[in-house]
């Protein structure tokens, strides 16, 4: 068998074509214009790179929570849609809107806050047994 031997006049003839269009630049080795400093940098930027890889790839990661994959950021997020007085879960925007000023849905505000508010924003609520 054969072997194929380097043909050191071609490749003299290939770099010198190859710096005349290009540059000395495209010529050298990349390691002849390496030093520490520029070590020390790029070690640096790997760094920087790999936390926000981190971060990106916590804010994406799923969890299975009731059969569905969720962000997991998403679950720590505590939900405002449940009415801290009677419990009614409510996508509904007049209820958030009360949620928001009185901490209750409208229905709650209607039976406990209405013509209440200054005794309500000092903190008074409901017992439990008033509730039913």
């Amino acid at each position: 068998m054969m072997t194929k031997e380097k043909d050191w006049d071609y490749i003299a003839r290939l770099e010198k074509a190859i710096k005349a269009k290009y540059g000395t630049e495209a010529i050298l080795n990349p390691s002849s214009n390496w030093t520490e400093e520029k070590e020390q940098q790029y070690i640096e930027q790997l760094k920087e790179f790999a936390k926000k890889e981190n971060i990106r790839k916590e804010q994406t990661d799923k969890v299975e929570k009731d059969g569905f994959f969720i962000a997991k950021n998403l679950i720590t997020k505590k939900s405002k849609r449940k009415c801290p007085i009677c419990g009614i879960y409510s996508f509904k925007a007049r209820d958030d809107l009360y949620r928001n000023k009185y901490d209750c849905c409208f229905k709650c505000f209607i039976q406990w806050v209405e013509n209440r508010e200054e005794r309500w924003l000092e903190g008074w609520r409901p017992n439990n047994d008033k509730k039913e």
